[in-house]
């Protein structure tokens, strides 16, 4: 039985903020920039086996005027076009570096280290909870060494303690100081090569700091209006991470999207970076986005699903470059969206289907939860991939309905009412016979 939080925190997570390569947002009436952080540093020790190693909140901020947030003036800036397409590696760089001073090196961080960190804070909780790799390979295994993505909505903070209303979710659950071990915990325990990730209102002191330690590139894209901004005590906007290791991809190409519906500019955001593999020199581009939430919005999103896949058309020639998508689609498969992007001329598939019997159907639930107005279980989160360039080796299970227990997501024990997917993706060796 949990028996209440573990206030002592230990050194590497009391000092995350501190560590940070690029400025924190600014409190409300403040200045700063936003956009995109890179870390510097290299992973040192353990890297994974290819399916292993399971092994202060701001002053208040409520209110139209907080939303003329400072630090979203030089991420929105840094983009061009009517979607915001176009801005190149260099716009990933960090903030100082634009204002003429050095990047701090940040020191490096073994991934052991931290989650055995981690840990020590979760001691008092429950275990989390174990799921196992699905091995899809057709063939005999072999070739380079998989991509690993990792898509995951991990619930904002701010919306987590002040407006989701997870009824049956104890709000010492919810606690910042434990709660971002426990998302921490899941990304080290898969040690994904790239990190999809949606509502991150922490990412300037918690994700961008640690993670550039254990050698990932990070870059953030907040919403223009981020919903954060009305709760009282937020940390900044929520918004969308991308982050992959440099050890394993060198970036060719950025690009920040402020998605369009009708013509007009929306809330919702996606980042597009188009990546070469040291090992194969291969390209590819990896997205990652966060559509239109809510019952009756269906033809928005449709809309943002649109725009979305004609700035990946551009950015990848017309699915000359191969391409993976992440997002929370906050669409059924029922949806028009959903259908947009299984028939696009991109050639996309959704990874998860290919955990089904038949290949052709997608999990029963990737969210579930449960608000005032009663129960919510659906499937809300993909990742595309373009079939005939890139082959699914394995795909993470999901969280059985025993796992998730009787009060669902989220718990003591998992940390967002979203399940993160993972796949290891491997390249077809040709790609345009299938095309």
């Amino acid at each position: 039985m949990y028996q209440g939080p573990a206030r002592c925190l230990c050194p590497l997570l009391r000092r995350a903020a501190t560590a940070s390569t690029a400025p924190p947002p600014p409190r409300a009436g403040g200045t700063g920039e936003g956009g995109s952080g890179a870390g510097t540093a290299t992973l040192r020790g353990a890297r994974r086996a290819p399916h292993g190693f399971s092994s202060s909140l701001g002053c208040p901020m409520g209110g139209g005027g907080s939303r003329l947030y400072g630090a979203l003036a030089q991420t929105l800036s840094s983009s061009t076009g009517s979607s915001g397409t176009g801005s190149s590696a260099a716009a990933a760089a960090a903030p100082r570096e634009r204002r003429g001073q050095p990047e701090a090196e940040p020191e490096p961080l073994e991934a052991r280290e931290l989650l055995a960190q981690c840990r020590l804070v979760l001691r008092r909780r429950p275990p989390r909870c174990r799921r196992r790799f699905v091995d899809l390979r057709q063939g005999a295994a072999g070739g380079p060494r998989p991509i690993r993505v990792m898509q995951w909505n991990i619930l904002a903070q701010a919306l987590g303690e002040g407006k989701d209303n997870f009824v049956q979710c104890p709000m010492e659950a919810l606690k910042w100081e434990e709660r971002k071990c426990l998302i921490l915990e899941e990304i080290l325990a898969y040690q994904p090569d790239i990190l999809c990730l949606q509502e991150v209102d922490h990412y300037f002191d918690t994700f961008q700091p640690l993670l550039s330690r254990l050698g990932y590139q990070g870059t953030f894209f907040p919403k223009p209006w981020s919903p954060c901004l009305d709760v009282e005590r937020n940390n900044g906007p929520d918004g969308c991470a991308l982050f992959f290791l440099k050890d394993r991809f060198e970036l060719i190409n950025s690009a920040n999207i402020r998605l369009t519906a009708m013509k007009l500019k929306t809330n919702q955001v996606a980042i597009a970076q188009t990546l070469k593999c040291h090992e194969t020199g291969r390209l590819f581009c990896i997205a990652v986005t966060h559509l239109k939430a809510r019952t009756g919005w269906e033809r928005f999103r449709s809309a943002q699903g649109c725009d979305l896949l004609q700035n990946l058309k551009s950015i990848t020639q017309g699915a000359k470059i191969p391409l993976i998508v992440c997002g929370d689609f906050n669409a059924e498969p029922t949806e028009e969206v959903y259908r947009e992007f299984s028939n696009s001329s991109l050639n996309l598939n959704s990874a998860y289907k290919l955990l089904s019997p038949d290949g052709q159907s997608e999990p029963p639930y990737t969210t579930w939860k449960i608000r005032p107005s009663g129960e919510c279980r659906h499937t809300l989160d993909y990742i595309w991939y373009s079939q005939h360039a890139l082959n699914v080796n394995s795909a993470l299970g999901l969280l059985t309905e025993e796992q998730i227990g009787p009060n669902r997501l989220p718990s003591f024990n998992y940390p967002s009412d979203h399940m993160s997917l993972v796949c290891d993706f491997s390249f077809n060796q040709d790609p345009d016979r299938l095309l």
